[in-house]
């Protein structure tokens, strides 16, 4: 069978654009209602995404004043989405920084076991001095240090999803044996950051291992990437960059010895779809005189480290920004969004207005024809093996992805008219990970 897209929606309350919820048909309360996350998860499932995601970070989620912000713990609502949903994956993200790999292995597992072998996990290490002060720190961890646990938090916790031989339980009702006890072994990890005795409570899941999702795009973030993950959602503004990116990491894969085809990437694009150009364009014009700015102003002061009252709307970013050495959080995010405004020479209203749909993914407003066209453009031009489907407005943006460019993808040959497997893996087309040869070996 041909090469063929994979599409994740992220699900984000009323959409991707900070001011979905103020257009009259929003459900300003849709961030915590599980009627609208199972309305969405069953469209994507109709169909036949790869997956739906939810994002997430211990600390309060941006300005209440400007969006809804509240979030609900994202693998508690993908257990219930596992109810409701027979096929489509469910990932969640969830910190290395602010948890520990034992509770954490087991939450994943568990929820793999719920839903199947539907579940995905998206590998973050937390930008932020509020979330560092939720868990009792005055300062974010430094950069670096982050992704050092952050590799350490991966090998205990795949340790873990190993701890238990696939031939373990064996249920002999005869012989009153339920498990076989060799079969189970501790992981007696003693490393920098952790010392974990194992083996987890939890027997070896559907996947073995859920999927193993990472978001980050700084060089700590594509080198943890290439060790690690499976597939990569990144911000690329526009082809060249995501051409650049793809090439990259894909690199870095092989360097890392490992199959750059098992490493599935997927930059997010935010379609505002219309029947028309025109009626697209009505849409995406009032979306953005939607904006607050004195909102938006005050997030983007946050995000660039710079005092509010030196971002003026109709002038350009100030010249003396810092450097990203100096930016210990989300690195590339401020680096994207930097090197955006100075080379579309963009004022600050012009910049909040992209941020506002997007947050430095690609936009693109158009027709379902133009949108598939973008799509199969990147996709046979080294750039993307599918999207991050972010729609600006939830659910209409999702539903019309679905009812008019899914289809249109189909009749090329790009995308799948059924699922040809049960997992999250077998949808990404990846293996099952073997059990750690160590552990094997132990076991013998």
């Amino acid at each position: 069978m041909s090469r063929q897209l994979h599409f994740n929606l992220f699900l984000h309350d009323t959409g991707h654009h900070e001011a979905s919820w103020r257009l009259p048909e929003s459900d300003p309360h849709a961030n915590l209602s599980l009627e609208a996350h199972q309305h969405l998860a069953r469209v994507a499932e109709d169909a036949k995404f790869d997956s739906v995601f939810l994002a997430d970070g211990p600390a309060l989620y941006a300005e209440p004043g400007r969006r809804p912000s509240g979030k609900l713990e994202p693998t508690v609502l993908l257990a219930a989405l596992a109810v409701t949903t027979t096929r489509i994956g469910l990932i969640a993200t969830a910190s290395t920084s602010y948890n520990d790999p034992y509770n954490l292995a087991r939450r994943f597992a568990s929820l793999d076991h719920l839903s199947g072998g539907r579940a995905g996990w998206n590998i973050v290490t937390t930008a932020g001095d509020a979330a560092a002060r939720n868990f009792g720190l005055q300062d974010q961890p430094l950069h670096r240090s982050r992704y050092d646990r952050a590799d350490e938090f991966l090998e205990v916790a795949t340790k873990l999803w190993d701890s238990w031989a696939d031939d373990a339980i064996i249920a002999d009702k005869e012989a009153g044996i339920h498990a076989v006890r060799d079969r189970i072994l501790p992981i007696d990890h003693h490393g920098t950051y952790f010392r974990v005795e194992g083996p987890l409570n939890v027997p070896r899941s559907p996947q073995a291992h859920p999927l193993l999702v990472q978001a980050g795009s700084s060089e700590d973030g594509k080198e943890f990437a290439a060790r690690w993950a499976e597939a990569v959602f990144t911000a690329q503004p526009t082809l060249a960059e995501s051409q650049t990116f793809y090439a990259d990491l894909k690199r870095r894969a092989a360097a890392a010895g490992r199959d750059p085809e098992q490493v599935v990437i997927l930059p997010g694009i935010v379609p505002v779809i219309g029947d028309t150009e025109a009626e697209a364009r009505e849409l995406d014009a009032e979306l953005e005189r939607l904006i607050s700015p004195e909102h938006a102003l005050a997030q983007l002061s946050i995000l660039l480290r710079v005092d509010r009252e030196r971002l003026v709307l109709d002038e350009p970013l100030p010249a003396d920004l810092p450097d990203e050495d100096e930016i210990e959080g989300a690195k590339s995010r401020y680096t994207l969004i930097v090197n955006w405004a100075r080379r579309d020479n963009l004022t600050v209203r012009q910049l909040i207005g992209r941020l506002g749909g997007g947050r430095g993914h690609r936009t693109f407003t158009g027709t379902p024809v133009q949108i598939a066209d973008t799509i199969q453009h990147y996709f046979e031009n080294g750039a993307a093996d599918g999207f991050n489907i972010m729609p600006a407005v939830l659910p209409s943006g999702i539903e019309a992805f679905a009812s008019k460019v899914v289809p249109i993808l189909q009749e090329r040959g790009l995308f799948r008219t059924e699922y040809t497997g049960t997992t999250l893996r077998e949808h990404y087309g990846l293996p099952r990970p073997a059990p750690r040869r160590e552990l094997l070996a132990r076991a013998m």
